[in-house]
């Protein structure tokens, strides 16, 4: 009976001990899996982000070493009761992750070569048995520990072996690369688990704990506390560690997935997936090298849709859509495997014809190109039917490889401007005209900071009394080298190049400066600006007016605003905004160029604006054409009902002069009476009497008014 007893009581004690030692393997290679998982991260170690990523690595180790310490001297309690300092547990830590540090600090973020590994596994080592060392100075063991060598050295080498085979496994064949693998990070962690746990108890094996008698600590921090901070506690720290770790990754695998989709739709069209130019630039850059080699040449087909946008407005832009995909698959299929398809956008395509194209190849490809796009689409139960213009140039003869797209470019438009679904070879003379709009572009882009623009005023005509009640400012370059430009040559090159804003807001400052320097003079001169497309678009062209006018002390009634009629129609719910707000400044608001778009006398009603302004196109033909009068004389009489100023440009002759007036018309301005003048001689004129004598300036712009005399 007292046999089996002892027996029983054995086996007792073995089982918590066995338990307690698996929660410390437990924790063990949680941590090391953890750390090893953090390490990974590491890109480059000088980085802060990977000095942070090597802190926490380092640090969930230094848990796990810690915590086997704790754990396991649980496991097998000395016959007396103790305790810890608490102070003396956290540098135990403090030297768990100093260790830490440098073992790990040699394989992250390098090359793991096998002389970086075998020192990380040797700081290892003798991090954890020297931390295993360390961890009995704060029981304050009595009478003191007396270490045996043999254990300890078994323990080192025990713990720098487990290091090392842990480290090489995870950094298989110094390709830091390759770890990715859960179970390689699995198999790393547990034998670093397994050299944690065993190096420990040799430890405590070389310390000989059951000779010790007491510990001075045993009134402090309880062993129990302690065992639950390192198995509960350190648990819950390591897998939120590791769970950031694994978000971490997911977000760098997703940002990675979408630089390289990015990568590839920078390189392809959304719409059509055909090679954008980018891509196409590339394989031109390609295919010309290879052609040098070869000494052949090459074809380039610039390829536009003729039509297209009818079908645009016409179906709607989905189907549009569907359009633009079908003609790109029809391109491709066209394609031989030698040729090379891309899509510009919009309804432009390139082609690039290998295999030492000639002349006559091109031609017959070109045409039978044309043939397969003009073929009806058929989309959701419609048809579409397009036809194309196309440029071709050819390599080398057209011009060197950086000129080549241009230049089948500059043959299409040739093609197209012949009525277009047809094709045409490049020829010099194509570019010459866009060479020369590039010049003009380039010098535009110098004038306004050269002071090469100006002004020039116009007057304007009281028709019943024929007295000067005003002037049009209208702008005129005067180039260095090519003389005097017409605003019909510049201003469209700086719409469609952008510099028509800047432009602009010069035009409303110079002419706010000029009325001022009139103003000074005695001269209060009412001066009339021309707004663009793109000057109504923004939604600060009030505030600008209003800062011009204030900085030049200028009343607002002395500047009217002229707005083309089809610019107002384009967009005529932000027109009306517009006029409302230039209407509050107290500036007027004139309708220029009316008859020429397609205007609805409910906008026209709301638009709010003072007077109508009659394109000179009818102006001109009012001696020959019944139609035309009865045009203007319609415009007339629609004014005067809604109660809007009418003013007519363009007068040349004094039958148009008598015509005009008869029907009504409040102001005339032309030729007849005064062409664009100098503010110089606009002033000289008004103030020293130095001009036409026909014509005098009205009383009223020599002297301060209150507003409603203006007019």
């Amino acid at each position: 009976m007292t046999a089996e007893l002892a027996i029983n009581t054995g086996a007792e004690s073995v089982m918590p001990t066995v338990l307690m030692l698996l929660l410390g393997l437990a924790v063990s290679t949680l941590a090391a899996y953890v750390a090893l998982d953090l390490a990974r991260r590491v890109r480059v170690l000088r980085t802060r982000a990977g000095a942070l990523w090597l802190f926490g690595a380092a640090s969930a180790l230094a848990i796990g070493i810690w915590s086997s310490q704790v754990i396991g001297i649980a496991a097998e309690p000395p016959p007396f009761a103790f305790g810890y300092h608490g102070l003396g547990s956290l540098g135990v830590w403090a030297a768990a992750l100093v260790a830490s540090l440098a073992g790990l600090g040699a394989v992250s973020g390098r090359v793991a070569t096998p002389g970086r590994v075998s020192f990380g596994a040797f700081a290892l080592g003798i991090g954890a048995v020297g931390t295993h060392a360390l961890a009995l100075a704060p029981l304050g063991l009595v009478p003191g520990v007396e270490w045996q060598i043999l254990p300890l050295v078994a323990a080192f080498a025990g713990a720098v072996g487990g290091c090392m085979m842990a480290l090489g496994a995870f950094f298989r064949g110094g390709d830091r690369t390759k770890p990715a693998t859960l179970g390689w990070q699995a198999t790393s962690a547990l034998v670093f688990g397994v050299s944690l746990v065993a190096s420990q108890q040799l430890v405590l094996g070389a310390a000989g704990l059951a000779d010790q008698t007491g510990s001075v600590h045993a009134d402090r921090l309880a062993s129990a506390t302690l065992v639950l901070l390192a198995s509960v506690g350190s648990c819950a720290i390591l897998i939120v560690g590791l769970l950031f770790s694994v978000l971490e990754a997911r977000l760098r695998l997703s940002l990675r997935r979408a630089e390289t989709e990015l990568q590839r739709r920078s390189f392809r069209d959304g719409l059509t997936g055909l090679p954008n130019r980018l891509m196409f630039d590339g394989m031109l850059a390609q295919a010309v090298q290879q052609a040098d080699g070869a000494h052949q040449r090459l074809a380039i087909l610039f390829i536009d849709l003729d039509g297209f946008k009818p079908v645009n407005e016409s179906l709607g832009h989905a189907t549009g859509d569907l359009v633009l995909r079908e003609v790109a698959a029809r391109l491709k299929r066209f394609a031989r495997p030698e040729d090379r398809v891309a899509h510009l956008g919009g309804d432009e395509y390139l082609m690039l014809i290998g295999a030492d194209p000639s002349a006559e190849d091109a031609a017959i490809f070109s045409e039978r190109l044309q043939t397969s796009i003009g073929e009806p689409c058929r989309m959701n139960g419609r048809e579409a039917t397009v036809s194309s213009s196309i440029g071709i140039a050819i390599y080398p003869e057209h011009g060197p490889i950086s000129a080549l797209i241009a230049n089948a470019e500059a043959a299409m438009r040739s093609a197209k401007s012949g009525g277009g679904a047809g094709y045409a070879f490049f020829e010099q003379r194509m570019t010459n005209g866009a060479r020369d709009q590039l010049d003009l572009l380039r010098d535009l882009r110098r004038a306004l900071s050269d002071g090469q623009l100006h002004l020039v005023y116009q007057p304007k005509i009281h028709a019943p009394s024929g007295e000067i009640t005003g002037a049009e400012a209208l702008m005129r370059w005067e180039h260095p080298t090519r003389g005097m430009v017409g605003p019909d040559q510049f201003i469209p090159i700086a719409e469609r190049f952008g510099l028509i804003g800047a432009m602009g807001n010069w035009l409303i400052e110079e002419a706010c400066r000029q009325a001022g320097v009139w103003r000074d003079q005695g001269l209060q001169m009412r001066v009339a600006i021309n707004l663009s497309a793109h000057q109504l678009r923004h939604p600060d062209l009030a505030d600008r007016i209003d800062m011009a006018l204030r900085r030049h002390d200028i009343k607002p009634q002395l500047l009217t605003c002229e707005i083309t009629e089809s610019v107002a129609m384009d967009d005529a719910s932000n027109a009306i905004r517009m006029v409302e707000r230039l209407n509050q400044l107290g500036v007027n608001i004139s309708i220029d160029d009316f008859g020429t778009g397609y205007s609805s006398l409910s906008y026209l009603r709301k638009l709010r604006a003072g007077e109508l302004k009659i394109d000179k196109s009818f102006v001109l033909d009012l001696e020959t054409s019944a139609d035309a009068r009865a045009v203007v004389d319609g415009i007339v009489k629609l004014a005067h009902a809604i109660g809007l100023k009418v003013v007519a440009e363009g007068v040349e002759t004094e039958a148009q002069h008598q015509i005009l007036r008869s029907f009504g018309c409040h102001e005339l301005q032309g030729f007849l009476f005064a062409r664009p003048m100098s503010p110089r001689a606009l002033s000289a004129w008004a103030m020293e009497d130095v001009g036409p004598r026909a014509l005098e300036f009205r009383d009223s712009l020599y002297r301060a008014t209150a507003a409603g005399a203006l007019h």
